[in-house]
């Protein structure tokens, strides 16, 4: 540790391509006890339906994620230095279990809340967000800002099956777990199973935000509207890395053409300052089809970006409780 907070592997010390893998060099650690936010696997795909692939995600995000730095080069952010943040592995998982499967992550997940840390975790699939939000909004239903080619809010697949990753939010909702009218999905896109495959979603009261608004408005204006959406209430963020285009983030199970650019993706994180986020994903990282790593660099990009954001909001409401920087050391 440097001061108070764990600190990542100097690169000018120990190269990025040696040492042990963990997301952005830090420590592993074996409890999220004493962190403000827990960076956390989730090596589980058991809700894909096209190419399987995401339950590899987490490990070579961590291996992308040695090219994250200390200091974020825009809004000066140094996360490591006012938020104690550390890898603390996997969540346990069953990739021939989908009941057992999401118990087990939502267990895992229930641990990391129950610490008081912060979750930031990599995925898997997109199902695995039902169970992290089953452990983060237990007590009360959280809001959603929602970056993904697709709604994620169908009903069945294959007959009478609930648990896909193109169902966890409409299951989220029914379950209490999210307040509708404060959800808000970015960058819609692709073609739909029938002309009213997102009725439902608007019905609720989901803000669905398609790829063509977003070009007409522009990062600034959009993401305006999902602040306003949030409401400064707690929120939860989840980034499908299918929302930014294939020709940049090939390595995922449904594909889009016409998404984000990287950047685009860059910039709208950026603008999440000020809500109150109580957890975030990046997910759908599929590296068996990915280039050259350049998918898992923009998960890991985005998750740096995310958690700079989250950092940000930790040492702002540390400073204004008027506690110092200082927490016990995870063990």
């Amino acid at each position: 540790m440097s001061g108070n907070f764990f600190q990542p592997v100097d690169a000018a010390e120990v190269p990025r391509f040696a040492g042990h893998s963990t997301f952005m060099r830090l420590p592993a650690v074996q409890t999220a006890i004493g962190l403000d936010i827990a960076l956390v696997g989730i090596p589980w795909d058991g809700g894909t339906t096209n190419r399987a692939g995401a339950r590899h995600g987490p490990r070579e995000v961590r291996n992308q994620s040695s090219l994250m730095r200390r200091v974020h080069h825009v809004s000066g952010t140094a996360p490591f230095s006012i938020a104690n943040v550390a890898d603390v592995g996997d969540l346990s998982v069953n990739p021939i279990d989908l009941a057992d499967g999401l118990d087990r992550i939502r267990k895992g997940m229930d641990t990391i809340v129950a610490a008081g840390a912060i979750p930031l975790s990599v995925g898997g699939d997109h199902l695995t967000t039902l169970p992290v939000l089953r452990a983060v909004a237990k007590n009360r239903p959280v809001g959603l800002i929602h970056f993904d080619a697709h709604s994620d809010t169908n009903d069945r697949y294959f007959g009478d099956n609930p648990y896909t990753h193109g169902t966890p939010f409409r299951r989220a909702i029914e379950e209490g777990l999210l307040d509708p009218k404060r959800i808000v999905q970015i960058g819609i896109r692709g073609s739909i199973y029938d002309p009213g495959e997102h009725d439902w979603a608007k019905e609720q009261g989901i803000r669905i935000i398609y790829m063509e608004e977003f070009v007409t408005r522009g990062a600034d204006d959009v993401m305006r509207e999902a602040r306003e959406i949030a409401g400064g209430l707690p929120t939860y963020v989840t980034f499908d890395i299918d929302c930014i285009d294939p020709s940049m983030a090939p390595g995922t199970g449904t594909p889009e053409a016409g998404g984000f650019t990287t950047r685009e993706a860059q910039q709208m994180i950026r603008l999440l300052a000020g809500v109150e986020i109580v957890g975030a994903d990046v997910v759908e990282v599929a590296p068996p089809f990915d280039l050259a790593g350049m998918t898992a660099l923009a998960g890991a990009t985005m998750m740096f970006e995310l958690l700079c954001v989250i950092a940000k909001q930790v040492g702002v409401r540390r400073d204004a409780a008027g506690v110092p920087d200082h927490r016990p050391s995870a063990r």
